[in-house]
């Protein structure tokens, strides 16, 4: 049974439409008009228990007001939601206790305090007796590795130690449903590294569904095998994530180190390149091309017979670079 279901989920903010100067501010007041914008447009998916999904689209996409309706947040203007059973937006306690939402760029603990008392808030609100409050504070602590920093107030956490603090706080309750929206923004490689290993762990222990948004892509290719992609509120994608990249990606990338620099004018070198393949940059001795999968034998052996090579690497192209392509075309073909 599909833990996530989506059924042309549909999401229309009415806003105010105010024109320039004095006149225009008084019959704003007086007689206000507004335009629809859809920001999220019958959007379907389901989402099995157990599995975790990327949830990926550019800024402005629709991602974070799609986590909104899921979450019961907002409200959707059409469309069928259901999460565990539950319809969001009803917002009953047993639901509430099934999920959780975590924002990259919201904090729920108390500054000023050590991240010890909020989780003691948090386990009062959910109604954790204590004897469980310092069971599941203990091995949650345990896989974050933040026991000692939990006693420090949380402005003097680092951004890493707040973020697995706040990690702790959002699963206190043991969520099956976890979404994430962003939960490594702003984080440097190593913290990025032990959330992401954290999260394949919970996952793994508690059997937890996740759904997660990110613009770092390793967040994604580490823990994710199924990815959804959204463009301007409409789905475009949903499916495996080595699908997206053979059928959005038939190139691979040529990195060539030549033993000299191209003598030629600028334009004269990017021509003698262009008949290998896609140019993506020329710098000094290095040259970096994209190259059709089905010719890249044939245009490796020409580039070898015709010019003095130090160093030739082929692999695929970067996913950011391929994920960058599908939003900039707005489809998947």
């Amino acid at each position: 049974m599909s833990i996530i279901i989506a059924q042309q989920l549909s999401k229309v903010y009415p806003v105010a439409v105010k024109e320039p100067g004095l006149k225009g501010t008084l019959r704003h007041f007086f007689n206000r008009t507004y335009r629809q914008v859809q920001a999220v447009r019958e959007v379907s998916f389901t989402l099995e228990a157990g599995e975790m999904v990327g949830f990926l689209g550019a800024n402005g996409a629709g991602k974070t007001t799609t986590l909104k309706m899921l979450t019961g947040l907002i409200h959707p203007s059409s469309g069928l939601v259901k999460v565990a059973g539950y319809t969001p937006f009803e917002r009953q306690s047993s639901f509430l206790h099934q999920i959780t939402l975590i924002m990259g760029q919201k904090q729920q603990l108390i500054w000023d305090l050590p991240a010890l008392d909020s989780l003691r808030i948090n386990a009062a609100v959910y109604g954790i007796y204590d004897s469980e409050f310092r069971s599941r504070l203990g091995e949650l602590s345990e896989m974050l590795f933040i026991k000692e920093q939990l006693k420090q107030p949380v402005r003097k956490l680092s951004l890493g130690e707040r973020m697995k603090a706040e990690l702790l706080a959002a699963l206190l309750h043991r969520p099956q449903v976890l979404f994430l929206d962003e939960p490594t923004l702003g984080l440097d490689v190593n913290a990025q590294v032990a959330v992401r290993q954290f999260l394949a762990e919970y996952n793994q222990r508690y059997h937890a569904t996740i759904l997660l948004t990110s613009h770092y892509m390793a967040d994604i290719t580490a823990l994710c095998k199924r990815v959804i992609l959204i463009h301007q509120g409409e789905l475009i994608y949903d499916g495996n994530l080595e699908g997206l990249l053979e059928r959005f990606s038939p190139y691979r990338e040529v990195k060539i180190e030549l033993a000299n620099s191209p003598q030629e004018q600028p334009q004269s070198v990017n021509n003698i390149f262009a008949k290998y393949g896609e140019i993506e940059s020329i710098q000094g001795q290095s040259v970096r091309l994209l190259v059709q999968r089905e010719t890249l034998t044939n245009t490796i052996a020409e580039i070898l017979a015709q010019m003095e090579v130090l160093d030739l690497t082929i692999s695929d192209p970067p996913i950011e670079e391929v994920i960058g392509r599908v939003f900039s075309a707005g489809t998947v073909q």
